[in-house]
């Protein structure tokens, strides 16, 4: 990658501006936030911006993994007209650094003393060859399940803690004539279960091997094959228009009680607060049954692209602004991940905000904290696309699972 280069003038500007001290112009931002609760979390960026006077000119492309954003953003790069700051994910940014198309922060994050804030997996993907790129917004972990408490109440049904309790409890909401499981029938959504299910099944250890070392023996284990099954039974509790259904719709199913469940991201949180829920009362979050001590996460990080020179003042304002502690707080109380620094305090998160504080401390603590496969932290695009497509053919009854594991394995041969 190559090497950024700053005037002091430059440097002296930048800064200033992150301060609020300087007239700055607009960031176009290009990025995938379009469902309320998302909206509302990117609102307080704009407004802490807006009151350093800069301008905000907002690019939504709709698509909850962020498929169709890459898209676009190539699209952009190409024409030579690159975006101030994009939203980006793990092996995207690495990507995107290695192509020289990304902005040098170094001179910011050493002002703001980002080395000694920023957990070192998330360094792992905001620096590349010892250059900062992004600015982490926050960490959201993947392997969470959101149930609907008064369903579950009225149908006897306590919080699962294992595969078995799980399964139980879907029995009884299908016989009950409630839709057990809300999901929205897209490849990145197939592949956020089956990330929990793999791990469940297989342990870090295993996790590690298949999505990480790419082992071809576990990859084709017995044990994939175990996790290809209850794919298939979490498959027959899903219902019937899921095809294509965006994420917040199937939070939405949870939220009004048409289903008791959905395997998704923190971020559908964001969703129950956006709708007036609260923790505990109305809607019950904990870890997919398996793995309560580990945490897979993925964290929404802003690209700051090459404008033609150095960093610019507007994009050391925005990158200083994401990483500020009250920003930090602010922004992930609404959009239910966790702050991307160390230092922020858990006292404005509610009960599950604090429990995901807790939970990613602790998996960082005793090594159980991994990059999610499904949301392009574990591996490469190419390899994670592959993934992508033997997980959604099985899961819509192309493969069974023991061919299922078959092609997982030739697939991420062709794809390394």
């Amino acid at each position: 990658m190559r090497s950024f280069f700053k005037t002091k003038t430059a440097i002296a500007l930048a800064l200033s501006v992150a301060a609020g001290t300087a007239t700055a112009e607009d960031v176009e931002v290009l990025h995938w936030w379009t469902s309320g609760g998302e909206a509302a979390a990117l609102n307080v960026l704009k407004q802490d911006l807006e009151g350093q006077g800069i301008g905000w000119t907002d690019m939504p492309v709709a698509g909850g993994g962020g498929e169709q954003a890459m898209t676009v953003l190539r699209a952009r790069v190409t024409a030579g007209n690159a975006p101030t700051a994009v939203q980006g994910l793990g092996f995207d940014i690495i990507d995107w650094a290695d192509q020289g198309s990304l902005a040098n922060l170094n001179d910011v994050a050493a002002a703001e003393g980002w080395d000694d804030v920023v957990p070192a997996a998330l360094q792992q993907f905001a620096k590349v060859n010892g250059e900062w790129v992004s600015a982490p917004v926050n960490v959201h972990s993947t392997n969470w399940v959101w149930a609907n408490k008064a369903v579950l109440d009225a149908n006897g049904i306590a919080m699962p803690e294992t595969w078995d309790d799980f399964v139980a409890a879907m029995d009884t909401l299908s016989a009950a004539g409630i839709t057990p499981i809300a999901h929205g029938g897209q490849a990145w959504q197939e592949a956020t279960v089956f990330d929990s299910v793999v791990m469940s099944v297989l342990g870090p250890d295993g996790y590690k091997a298949a999505f990480i070392d790419l082992d071809a023996d576990v990859l084709g284990s017995d044990g994939m094959k175990e996790a290809f099954d209850r794919m298939s039974v979490i498959r027959a509790n899903v219902d019937d228009n899921f095809s294509g259904r965006d994420w917040n719709l199937a939070t939405a199913m949870v939220i009004n009680g048409d289903a008791g469940f959905q395997m998704m991201g923190d971020w559908a949180k964001g969703e129950f607060i956006n709708a007036g829920k609260v923790p505990g009362e109305d809607f019950l979050c904990f870890r997919f049954p398996g793995t309560s001590e580990q945490v897979t996460f993925n964290a929404d990080q802003f690209m700051m692209f090459d404008q033609g020179g150095a960093v610019s003042a507007e994009q050391a304002a925005l990158a200083t602004a994401i990483l500020s502690p009250s920003f930090q707080s602010a922004f992930n109380v609404v959009k239910g991940s966790v702050p991307a620094r160390t230092d922020v305090s858990n006292e404005a998160f509610d009960a599950c905000g604090k429990k995901g504080m807790a939970d990613l401390a602790a998996a960082a603590s005793s090594g159980n904290l991994f990059g999610s496969m499904a949301h392009g932290h574990a591996n490469p695009a190419s390899v994670k696309n592959a993934i992508y497509d033997v997980v959604t053919a099985h899961f819509n009854g192309e493969y069974d699972s023991e061919t299922a594991v078959q092609e997982l394995v030739d697939a991420v041969d062709i794809a390394k």
